[in-house]
């Protein structure tokens, strides 16, 4: 039980799980980004505060990790091969060049999922030698919405598959 989940309550139907390359989606920006204090429901998104979004491009240790056409195919391959590996059901899936978001049932956390989604990936591009060992390819956690009616399900699927 996580605590979004209540005791007597059925499993979420499926996760949204999105997350972003390094360095593209910093705090501060026109984005509207959650930081560590923002990250529970109701509390307010960070809006445009270009002296926050300055500092966290000052700490980037490189330039923002932005995906060729060929990298997003192998991180889309690698995503569906870890589903395929874990017995998850894939229900919908795009990968842009600076996020990647997918719908999925299972039965692990939508952290777990998000965690081997990344490695997996990653693990890709280093073997294809799409990307050096010295290279943040992703930024650090994402965002995972649970989804609990069969109407939330389809709106994230219509939403990752033609909303992009």
């Amino acid at each position: 039980m996580t605590p979004m989940q209540p005791a007597s309550s059925p499993p979420p139907l499926a996760y949204f799980i999105t997350f972003r390359t390094y360095g593209t989606w910093l705090h501060g920006d026109d984005n509207w980004s959650i930081d560590d204090r923002r990250n529970l429901p109701g509390q307010p998104a960070l809006g445009n505060m270009p002296g926050l979004a300055k500092y966290e491009r000052e700490q980037l240790k490189h330039p923002p990790t932005v995906m060729s056409h060929e990298q997003r195919q192998l991180v889309d391959h690698a995503v569906r091969g870890v589903c395929e590996h874990r017995a998850w059901r894939l229900l919908a899936l795009n990968v842009r060049t600076n996020h990647v978001h997918v719908v999925v049932q299972g039965e692990d956390s939508p952290e777990k999922m998000m965690g081997d989604f990344k490695r997996w990936a990653t693990r890709r591009l280093r073997e294809a030698a799409m990307m050096s060992a010295e290279t943040n390819v992703w930024a650090v956690h994402g965002s995972t919405r649970w989804l609990w009616r069969p109407e939330e399900v389809a709106e994230k699927v219509d939403y990752v598959l033609n909303g992009q």
